[in-house]
């Protein structure tokens, strides 16, 4: 590969890379299950607890 084409592979790349940061996040942040349960309680909600069976 020629010099010339490996940086503009290398340019692309970086302009990929920060159009997906920019881009808006396709998935909510996860939540673990105790933070759920206190968000729940904080709420007032009563919190639904599962069996693990």
């Amino acid at each position: 590969m020629n010099r010339r084409k490996k940086i503009q592979q290398l340019l692309k790349a970086h302009a990929r890379k920060a159009s997906a940061k920019l881009a808006p996040a396709s998935k909510s942040k996860y939540i673990s299950k105790a933070d759920r349960l206190k968000l729940a309680e904080q709420a007032g909600d009563e919190p639904i607890v599962t069996s693990d069976q």
